[in-house]
């Protein structure tokens, strides 16, 4: 039965490129949307921080594709406050699945709120790997609380497997830390990361929690704290004013 439906949800794939340039991942997250009666999906990758001999192995993650705004926005959102289920995913290896996200505020007290004021009221994240190599996560939410259905959760396995196959081959030829191939403003998260480090003469762990508190004091999402950064229009020191 599974590879029926595998060759079903393969055929449907070939049928959405035909004429399309967009990626594999992005023909999966499109697909996603039809197949699984859920508003939006998104593909993200993980990789690590190794900026400076003193910085600590931190996780930072880098979108890949995103259906719509809210999509993207829960990614960033997560990568904001470094939590939520996609984190969980990937730490885990296993699906996260919550039909009713009102009710997870003591799981995720920084996220739940800002994701359910983006308009999601149910999300599923799905680690993507090949072995017990984790490349990152496959990321769905649904704008009204309930759960996969049997065959939709079937589904979302083949997808997942289908979206890790995608992500693959757009790392091939690239550093596992190496994101500069994603056309992702969080990449610019990375460098902001680093300069942070030197202004503060602290490791990078370090120097992203000073940036996510500063989004979270001033309500800015953290690639546009990022860029502050980066365009040095903003610099952290020591004692920084956050009035």
């Amino acid at each position: 039965m599974d590879q029926d439906r595998r060759a079903r949800l393969r055929e449907l794939l070939i049928a959405d490129r035909d004429g399309e340039s967009a990626s594999t991942v992005a023909l999966v997250c499109g697909r996603c949307v039809k197949e699984l009666s859920i508003t939006g999906a998104g593909a993200t990758v993980l990789s690590h921080l190794g900026i400076g001999s003193g910085s600590a192995d931190h996780p930072s993650r880098g979108l890949v594709h995103a259906t719509n705004p809210t999509s993207a926005g829960l990614e960033d959102l997560q990568l904001t406050v470094g939590e939520g289920p996609c984190l969980d995913a990937f730490a885990s290896g296993g699906p996260v699945l919550v039909p009713d996200l009102a009710a997870e505020g003591a799981r995720w007290p920084a996220f739940t709120p800002g994701a359910l004021a983006l308009g999601a009221a149910a999300v599923f994240s799905f680690p993507l790997q090949v072995g017990v190599a984790r490349l990152g996560s496959l990321d769905l939410y649904r704008g009204s609380p309930g759960s996969l259905s049997r065959s939709e959760m079937s589904d979302a396995l083949i997808l997942t497997d289908m979206a890790t196959h995608g992500i693959s081959d757009e790392l091939a030829g690239h550093h596992t830390a190496d994101m500069s191939w994603l056309l992702d403003p969080h990449v610019e998260v990375y460098q902001a990361a680093g300069m942070a480090q030197v202004q503060l003469e602290t490791t990078t762990e370090t120097a992203l929690l000073r940036l996510r508190g500063y989004a979270f004091a001033h309500d800015l999402p953290l690639a546009e704290v990022a860029r502050r950064v980066v365009t040095r229009r903003l610099r952290f020191t020591q004692e920084e004013d956050w009035s």
